[in-house]
């Protein structure tokens, strides 16, 4: 298990330790985590996620404060780990995809994706990886199969 999940963002450019969330379950294939929201937001409270190291998709379940499902988040990422320090650094690629609790899917951020290659912010491996999981994400759920990736992660947090 790690000791330190770090989130790297390319824009804004930023790097932040994820100090309060709290890890439930790792393994070679998997992380599970709870977390709250940094701020205070109206629309949603808390939440959990799942990264899947080889699909390079994190997937949370973002909650409102009762516990109803506000949304599914996916986020395209890669990692960084440093195995002597036992720290894990999320990569957030940029292009992000909604469910909601209707099965409505909604992409977002291919406009900060393509801006951060037109700006060198992303290498060119980051950006193909980026399309490439992007691709399958939607893929995935247009074919009605994105409980593969929701039923994991609830059944590490019931």
């Amino acid at each position: 298990m790690y000791s330190k999940l770090y989130r790297k963002r390319l824009i804004p450019l930023e790097c932040i330790e994820l100090k309060d969330d709290t890890i439930l379950y790792s393994d070679e294939d998997i992380l599970v985590t709870s977390w709250k929201t940094l701020k205070p937001r109206n629309d949603f409270h808390h939440g959990y996620s799942c990264y899947f190291f080889k699909d390079g998709i994190k997937v949370s379940q973002f909650l409102r404060e009762d516990g109803s499902l506000y949304h599914w988040y996916c986020d395209i990422v890669t990692y960084e780990e440093d195995k002597e320090n036992n720290e894990l650094t999320i990569i957030d690629l940029l292009a992000d995809v909604t469910v909601d609790a209707h099965d409505v899917m909604n992409v977002l951020d291919i406009d900060e994706l393509c801006e951060a290659k037109e700006k060198n912010m992303i290498t060119d491996d980051q950006f193909f990886i980026s399309v490439k999981q992007l691709g399958e994400l939607i893929s995935t759920i247009q074919k009605g199969q994105f409980s593969k990736y929701t039923d994991v992660l609830l059944a590490h947090v019931n």
